[in-house]
């Protein structure tokens, strides 16, 4: 190309230039920065006709009804929200919410015991659940978001498609997976319908705690929308080491302490029915720490649960019902513990996967909608428990011989939110 070629290629290119940078300065000139506000609150008046006799809040009945005494009633709000969304120009936004929730697991009148959102005088009390600000379309269809925020655990999308927070946390948010944390991601969407997408993230996985450790927790999520969106496909995977310790002798071993898990959402929706599963994997290397007379050996173990859903409308958009089921074993490998002959008790690492007890869980109600984001739901909650162990193993020190219980509650449900559509 010769110089006289450059040059006219140069002086014509320049209006379109010209142009372009016009309207990216116009755009700019007739923007200005705004927010809003933001809430969402839900309760419960909730009768309690069944207590497990067993569970001490922690492994065992590990819900918001553990230590609740049989024939409790009470008003209880188990989340609020306050929100503001701020737009500070096209390409950058920022976030903040306030939570108090539900982590109070209430024992006989008198004598709560509080563990959560609460202040050392048992009120209610809010924390910083989301700060962030997001960088938009970094690159053609991805936003780049830094702070505290929602995890690929905890898609929009899963959470959407269930519906029902209000009602029961996912089978994975209700093992403390974290559905928030601190930390940076990347989400994008492929295509130009936004059938598919990701979200990936490196977090400290602490939530809204500091972070106490040199490890990070690394979260990857991929999905798509088929068949004209009627087809949800979500699959998620994490990993995060949690101990890392060099070998103590030779018998003992070293202690590798970590856990990944993989989990598969698929639901089909259509206006007027939604049908789902939720399904993980959680592989807990180390977690359990067993005994011998003078030796302490680290044990992995697996944990599995299923979540299957289905949720639909009655009369227009004024009556639906909601039903669900889930499954979570998480003795998978115990007996590599139990069968070993040198072992005299043992204790799991994650309280939330305490391999001696399985759970089953069900829920089914109402939802009477008198006018948008106004729901008021009778519904009825159980979580059933299940020694995951035979009499053989009952030499053990095991907190759950062999003992079923049952937590069973029933719910009217109110659940409210403005300033959001």
């Amino acid at each position: 190309m010769n110089f006289k070629t450059a040059a006219a290629l140069f002086i014509l290119s320049f209006p379109i230039c010209n142009s372009a940078y016009a309207q990216a300065k116009d755009s700019l000139v007739d923007f200005k920065p705004h927010g809003s506000f933001w809430g969402l609150a839900f309760g419960d008046f909730a009768f309690k006709p069944d207590a497990d006799t067993v569970g001490d809040g922690l492994g065992r009945g590990a819900n918001q009804y553990s230590r609740m005494p049989k024939n409790s009633r009470l008003f209880q709000f188990r989340r609020v929200y306050l929100g503001y969304n701020y737009d500070i120009t096209p390409k950058f936004s920022a976030e903040v919410l306030l939570a108090a929730e539900d982590n109070i697991y209430p024992g006989s009148v008198g004598n709560q015991t509080n563990n959560g959102d609460v202040l050392a005088d048992n009120r209610f009390s809010p924390f910083l659940k989301l700060i962030n600000i997001r960088w938009k379309n970094i690159y053609k269809g991805a936003d780049l978001v830094f702070g505290q925020v929602a995890t690929p655990a905890f898609p929009l999308l899963v959470e959407g498609t269930w519906g029902y927070r209000s009602i029961e946390k996912t089978s994975s948010d209700l093992r403390r997976t974290p559905s928030f944390d601190q930390g940076i991601t990347l989400q994008g969407k492929l295509g130009k319908e936004g059938k598919y997408g990701y979200n990936l993230m490196v977090g400290n996985g602490t939530g809204a705690v500091p972070e106490g450790d040199a490890f990070q927790w690394f979260y990857g999520d991929v999905w798509a929308k088929l068949f004209d969106k009627k087809l949800i496909i979500d699959l998620y995977q994490d990993y995060q080491k949690m101990d890392w310790t060099p070998i103590v002798d030779g018998e003992t071993g070293s202690f590798h302490h970590d856990r990944n898990m993989t989990k598969l959402f698929v639901a089909y929706t259509v206006p007027k029915l939604t049908v789902g599963f939720e399904a993980f994997t959680n592989t807990l290397m180390g977690d359990i720490e067993a005994s011998s007379l003078n030796k302490s050996y680290y044990r992995t173990t697996v944990a599995t649960s299923l979540s299957v859903f289905a949720r639909g409308r009655i009369y227009k958009d004024m009556l639906g019902f909601f039903v669900r089921y889930d499954n979570f074993d998480p003795s998978h490998k115990i007996k590599d513990v139990t069968n070993d002959s040198r072992i005299i008790s043992y204790v799991a690492l994650s309280t939330r996967y305490d391999p001696t007890t399985k759970e089953q869980f069900a829920t089914c109600g109402l939802d009477f909608t008198p006018t948008p984001n106004v729901h008021i739901m009778p519904n009825f909650w159980i979580s059933t428990y299940d020694c995951a162990l035979s009499s053989k193993d009952y030499g053990l020190n095991i907190k759950a011989s062999g003992v079923k219980g049952t937590d069973a509650v029933f719910r009217l449900t109110v659940n409210y939110m403005f300033g959001k559509k």
